[in-house]
């Protein structure tokens, strides 16, 4: 099977996204030059988690590639891209959780040191959290990067803030005083357990919560990208983008 028989985009899915990147066919530059190949080369590389020194020629020379990837990162174009397609009528459910993820050795070593690239260190070696809220229909609408140990309930804030919902669940790992009052501030219900130091109980609506699966197969659909399932980007800003692509893959399927 050869490379052009393994491409990820149909012809319906990349009109959904070719409007929303910079360069068009008929555009002379770098940037106008075939977008559509370089597109797939960029997910062949997300896809398999494969060096981008391996990246098969039929995608164009590997570091050309990899810089056009890494501009498109600085000027925020994946993330354009998802926000674009991540349009969920249904705001009802709100799900947050978090998932960890190993870095390689070599995603270490950037400027400005571990911490500031969300790359954190404990007992399982290097490690990146992904923080995420997903809607009813189990694709994510935003996320962002921490270093592994970070805690859950500190980030969830930033994570709903601006985002209609009737309701937020999260496990109990999210149970504060302080996010409970941001849900309640938002009109919505919140929907996780009591953490089993909380003196005063608060009732949880187990149907509800039920719900809650949904964020875990979204982490599970991410993970098949093998470049997201393993950090091997230096930078923070790479590896978002690399997030961002694999979930905005999650809205055109």
């Amino acid at each position: 099977m050869g490379v052009m028989d393994r491409l990820v985009l149909s012809d319906a899915q990349w009109d959904r996204i070719s409007g929303l990147i910079i360069g068009r066919p008929d555009q002379r530059g770098s940037t106008g030059r075939d977008n559509r190949m370089f597109v797939e080369g960029v997910l062949w590389i997300v896809r398999t988690g494969s060096p981008w020194r391996d990246l098969p020629e039929a995608f164009g020379e590997w570091n050309s590639v990899f810089r056009r990837f890494s501009r498109w990162s600085a000027k925020g174009i994946w993330l354009r891209m998802f926000e674009a397609l991540a349009d969920d009528p249904d705001f009802e459910y709100l799900i947050v959780d978090s998932t960890i993820v190993r870095a390689h050795q070599h995603a270490s070593g950037a400027k400005g040191g571990a911490q500031n690239q969300a790359i954190g260190r404990s007992r399982g070696g290097l490690t990146t959290k992904i923080h995420m809220a997903v809607r009813g229909l189990g694709c994510p609408v935003r996320f962002f990067l921490t270093a592994g140990q970070a805690g859950d309930a500190p980030q969830a804030q930033p994570l709903i803030e601006g985002l209609p919902a009737d309701v937020v669940m999260g496990d109990a790992a999210y149970d504060s005083d302080a996010l409970r009052s941001a849900i309640a501030a938002k009109g919505a219900q919140a929907v996780i357990p009591n953490n089993p130091s909380r003196a005063i109980k608060y009732p949880l609506n187990k149907p509800l919560y039920a719900e809650r699966h949904l964020i875990e197969c979204c982490f599970s659909k991410l993970k098949r990208f093998r470049r997201v399932a393993t950090r091997y980007e230096k930078t923070a800003r790479n590896y978002f983008a690399v997030v961002t692509i694999a979930a905005a893959l999650l809205w055109l399927r």
